[in-house]
Parts: structure tokens; C-alpha cells; sequence
């Protein structure tokens, strides 16, 4: 299966660690997820995308976009392919608009279903369909159901109406489908639908069978005597005195990639997110 990764933070920050040198950064991880990467970065609310159909292991460019990349919101994504050929179409992050999606898992006899799954996607965004891919549906089938909700293109949503958006998308997706399963040592042709959503200022992710951990803090931050945005939560649970659970950092993944960062695991069926508060 794939590999997800996702930061969204209230500054800029770089991310050559999480992506080339952390202990298990995700250039490692690509040994054994070889078809192809992607990585998508916000400028100015805009979100920008590379990607290629090489394993990042090997790919010069990958490295090089690793070490320019500084954003407050990043999804990036190592594939190992299950539906859909190695072509640039295919590979994640898909972006539409402020959006971008990234999917870890596969839809279990798909052929049986693409035509009814293509059909709960609004008319206006059908069209805009490139790839071979599950992934590229499952997308599209939620930016239909925001586009019910509000817009896709207007007003920022919040996390709310996202999240319900997407509850409904989910479940529209499993009674054609049939439920995902629950455990990530399931045979890899099983259902999973776990993935990350933005729109570059909410963020939210899904367990959907396939293991994502998260992280709010470090155990220890080597930066809090200088940097102007430290606060408690960075080094503890977001336990604030005012009783609101405001972190500065959210960070996902679908192995942890760095051992200063305290990782906790996201039960199947959960969901977690942060705005832009």
C-alpha cells in the first residue's frame, strides 16, 4: 500500500526532515513504495504540486523539492500501486481548486463498481476525472458532496462542514462498496479508504483500515528558546488553561518518521483535523 504525510502548522516550516532525513523519513520509506511520489505545498493559499511516476529513492528531483519546500500546509505521498497503471495521472496528490487529496488503499473489485461510484459525482466536476484510479473518485465523490454542503470554490468551510461532508461521501462510497476493514494486516485487494484532505487551511484525516499516526508536540522542541511561536503545547497535549485544544503543529503519517515527535495512533473510523485556528 501507499504512504501518506501531512503537516499543517501556524508557520512556515521546512520540511527536508520529515521527507529526507529523519530516522525514517519518507525517502526511506519509498524502498518499499517504489511508483511514483508526489508532494503538495500552499503558497499564498494556492496549493502547488510535483510529482513523478519514479521512486523517490532514486529521483533527483524529489530531493531537490524537499529542500526548497517551506509551507504552513503539506500533503505528500509515496504510492505502491494497486489500481491504475504508474503514469503521472495516477499519481497522489490529486488536486482540484484549493483542494488536494491523498489516499492510502484500494477498493476491493472496483470494476464492479466505477460506474455507480461515478455517478454519485456532481456534473460539474465529473468532467475534470484523468486517471485510472479509485483514489481520483473517492476524491471527486467528496468534493461533490462540499459542493451540496457550500462551495468548493467560495467561502473557506470549516472543519465542521468538512468533516460532515465527508462522513457523507463515505458513506454514500460504502453502500455500494461494502465497509472497509478494520485492520491494516488485511490482505492488501480488501477495501481500506484512509486518506488526508485540505484546503490549505483545514486539514483532516481518516482512518479508513490503513494505520495513520498523528503528532501535536515533541518530546523535546530544539527551537522553543528562539522561536517567537513556542507555546506549551509544543512540548505537551493540547491541554490549554482556557480548555481549548489549540496545538501549533499537526502532523501525519502514515509510519511516524522522526523519533523526537510523540506519535499516537489514529483508531479505524476515526477522524482527526485541525482549521486554521
Amino acid at each position: 500500500m501507499c504512504r501518506l504525510f501531512g503537516f499543517r502548522s501556524v508557520f512556515k516550516s521546512k520540511m527536508h526532515r520529515s521527507l529526507i532525513n529523519a530516522e525514517h523519513a519518507l525517502m526511506v520509506q519509498s524502498e518499499s513504495h517504489p511508483d511514483g511520489w508526489g508532494v503538495a505545498y500552499y503558497l499564498d493559499s494556492c496549493p502547488h504540486i510535483i510529482k513523478s511516476v519514479k521512486s523517490a529513492g532514486v529521483d533527483k528531483l524529489f530531493e531537490q523539492v524537499s529542500g526548497v519546500v517551506s509551507s504552513e500546509t503539506v500533503i505528500a505521498h509515496l504510492r505502491k500501486s494497486t489500481i491504475g497503471g504508474n503514469s503521472i495521472l495516477n499519481t497522489h496528490p490529486f488536486q482540484h481548486g484549493k483542494w488536494v487529496f491523498a489516499h492510502n488503499g484500494n477498493i476491493k473489485n472496483f470494476h464492479k463498481y466505477t460506474q455507480k461510484l461515478k455517478e454519485l459525482i456532481s456534473q460539474n466536476l465529473v468532467g475534470y476525472l484523468l486517471g485510472e484510479t479509485d483514489s481520483e473518485i473517492i476524491f471527486f465523490i467528496i468534493l461533490s458532496e462540499l459542493e451540496r454542503a457550500n462551495s468548493i470554490t467560495g467561502q473557506k468551510l470549516s472543519r465542521e462542514v468538512i468533516e460532515y461532508s465527508v462522513r457523507k461521501s463515505l458513506q454514500s462510497i460504502i453502500e455500494i462498496t461494502g465497509k472497509h476493514v478494520d485492520k491494516d494486516s488485511a490482505d492488501s485487494s480488501e477495501t481500506f479508504l484512509s486518506f488526508i484532505l485540505t484546503d490549505g487551511h483545514n486539514m483532516v484525516a481518516y482512518n479508513g483500515g490503513k494505520t495513520i499516526y498523528y503528532s501535536t508536540h515533541k518530546k523535546s522542541c530544539p527551537d522553543k528558546n528562539s522561536c517567537h511561536f513556542y507555546d506549551h503545547s509544543c512540548e505537551n497535549l493540547p491541554q490549554n488553561k482556557d480548555g481549548s485544544t489549540k496545538v501549533n503543529h499537526l502532523i501525519l503519517a502514515s509510519e511516524p518518521t522522526s523519533r523526537t515527535n510523540i506519535w499516537q495512533k489514529l483508531e479505524p473510523g476515526e477522524f482527526v483535523g485541525v482549521d486554521e485556528e
